[in-house]
């Protein structure tokens, strides 16, 4: 137990402390203890304060950031409908050489099967593309057509107006018959210039002479509009084997109200 002095005691001077409405008196040294315990309250207090403001700062940004996040998200999948990624299948396929040739032994078989004339055209089908595989005797136009004169016949070409007698036989790429003048019994007769004949059709006879045989590659661009009353596919090649057998003048004829042509 430490004993303090009388002296000691005596010395000190007493001050007086407000607790509760009442004063209490109090030594230099105790005195000196309350002030460092407010102190010590006191800044325990700002710490305490100063954390709120920390938390409630952190707070906040942690909700900015929860609204930043919710709002990239909704953003992402916008922009990604905007600017959507090329899929693979986007890419071009670069053409191998053995699926060439095994649609063109595809092709091959089937004209076979479907007894296709000697030296028929083969057609490279892969979608709609087509690529048409024909020997050096053949001639290919700007226009696309393509065509092969096996006789060229004499005397001169068909003018427009006149009218050409003519056999054909017609054939679709897999080298099915798909029409015949031969079957029918008949030839055609058709005025040339009145746009009677398909595009492709009257470009390759235009040229011909009496007693030439042609054969004709049209592609689609050159063939007639596509529907049920025509024996074209769509997006197809077809194959001609035309005889023009004569050309003949024509001269309009006229009798009361009709009017027609006569061509001899």
């Amino acid at each position: 137990m430490i004993m303090m002095l009388p002296s000691a005691l005596s010395s000190t001077p007493k001050v007086s402390v407000p607790v509760y409405g009442t004063t209490l008196s109090t030594s230099p040294i105790l005195r000196d203890c309350i002030a460092q315990t407010s102190h010590i309250t006191s800044s325990h207090s700002c710490s305490i304060h100063n954390l709120k403001d920390d938390r409630a700062q952190n707070g906040h940004q942690l909700h900015c950031d929860k609204k930043l996040r919710r709002r990239l998200i909704l953003l992402t999948p916008f922009t990604l409908g905007l600017f959507p990624t090329s899929p693979a299948s986007g890419k071009t396929k670069s053409k191998s050489p053995y699926d060439e040739r095994r649609l063109l032994e595809q092709n091959k078989r089937r004209q076979k099967e479907n007894n296709a004339p000697e030296d028929f055209p083969n057609f490279i089908r892969e979608g709609f593309e087509v690529k048409v595989v024909t020997s050096d005797d053949y001639i290919k136009c700007d226009s696309g057509l393509i065509y092969r004169d096996f006789e060229v016949g004499k005397g001169d070409c068909p003018k427009a107006g006149q009218q050409v007698i003519f056999h054909y036989v017609g054939y679709n790429e897999s080298g099915r018959r798909i029409d015949s003048t031969y079957l029918q019994g008949a030839p055609a007769r058709i005025r040339m210039g009145t746009k009677a004949l398909v595009p492709g059709f009257e470009e390759g006879i235009k040229d011909m002479k009496a007693g030439g045989k042609r054969r004709i590659i049209i592609p689609p661009e050159l063939g007639p509009p596509v529907g049920p009353s025509t024996f074209f596919s769509s997006k197809q090649f077809e194959v001609f084997d035309v005889e023009l057998v004569s050309i003949q003048d024509c001269q309009r004829r006229t009798i009361g109200f009709y009017s027609d042509f006569v061509c001899t």
